[in-house]
């Protein structure tokens, strides 16, 4: 999709939790298409306060207000023919959201203080941490404003639902680390790497690629295991998992434990596993419905578990039973 995306000139709105990698995305249409040679802008709506917002978009002339001693570009000047990207624009305040939709539909602005609108040739990335579906419903982010600037739209799913990847981030940030600072760190421990792939990572990619450069700086070893860990883990309030599989598992049977593992630690609430999982209710019933099915459904290998209607602790029926 980005590949689709780098060869045009649409808007582009980027959505995905904190650390997820949405300015990477940015990054990688803007240096994949036809303006990769020229300027790539970024803005952060979250750092800049709302009085200053209009003049680091459209720029200032010189006297416009106190402080302005000179004439001064805003970032949509600096990225002409180039790309702008802006980054949580959930916190864009709602009075200039319209002036922002402005400029969208006409390519054109004027200075803060200036007389002559300027025309620009800019492509536009945004990108929010925040459902702007619900900032709609709430009225806290302009309707229109949204789409027009979402074109397309990229979602960015956190790591915790895409387990899968994390072996090949690990072994990126490691090599990464080793021409950094200098080590010579070979491999990950297979339990090591189990709690890293069973862990839900809050924080994601950027969460992974801080504990992997924690690991790398203290370790004493060329090999990394759970001590190097450890403290990471102990800082944001958990554990290892205490029963991990044999590590060789395929994915799918990695992510089947962890499942029923999660259930058996809070007594089988399938409302409350699925939070902890991060995911759907549905997706975990449709999970749990597959592993009965196929006879997988409990961790010890013996009866399967068919869940209580109420979502409560799971009852167990011989093998082959019919639920009523």
């Amino acid at each position: 999709m980005i590949q689709k995306v780098a060869q045009g000139d649409a808007n582009v709105f980027l959505y995905g939790e904190s650390g997820t990698g949405k300015e990477l995305v940015a990054r990688a249409i803007h240096y994949h298409g036809p303006r990769k040679d020229r300027p790539l802008i970024p803005l952060d709506c979250a750092t800049i306060p709302a009085g200053l917002m209009e003049s680091q978009l459209f720029g200032h002339v010189k006297g416009a207000f106190t402080g302005a001693v000179q004439t001064r570009d805003g970032v949509l000047a600096l990225a002409d023919s180039g790309t702008l990207f802006i980054d949580e624009i959930h916190d864009l305040p709602l009075h200039f959201q319209a002036k922002l939709l402005r400029f969208l539909q006409s390519r054109e602005f004027t200075m803060v203080g200036g007389a002559r609108p300027r025309k620009v040739d800019v492509r536009i990335i945004t990108s929010a941490n925040k459902d702007l579906h619900r900032a709609v419903l709430d009225g806290a982010f302009r309707e229109d404003l949204y789409y027009r600037m979402a074109v397309v739209q990229i979602s960015l799913p956190p790591l915790r639902e895409r387990r899968e990847d994390i072996p090949l981030l690990v072994v990126h940030f490691l090599q990464r680390c080793n021409a950094r600072y200098r080590r010579a760190i070979s491999h990950v421990r297979p339990e090591a790497m189990e709690a890293l792939i069973a862990y839900d990572w809050p924080g994601n990619v950027r969460q992974l690629e801080n504990a992997i450069e924690q690991a790398v700086v203290l370790a004493e070893a060329e090999v990394l295991g759970l001590p190097e860990f450890q403290d990471f883990f102990n800082v944001d309030g958990v554990t290892p998992p205490s029963r991990l599989p044999v590590f060789g598992l395929s994915l799918r049977e990695l992510e089947k434990w962890y499942i029923l593992e999660t259930l058996r630690q809070i007594r089988g609430n399938r409302t409350q596993a699925a939070r902890l999982l991060g995911i759907s209710l549905r997706g975990l019933q449709y999970k749990l419905h597959r592993y009965t099915r196929e006879g997988e459904g409990n961790p010890t290998g013996q009866t399967p578990w068919i869940m209580s209607p109420a979502g409560g602790i799971p009852e167990q029926r011989p093998r082959g039973s019919q639920a009523a």
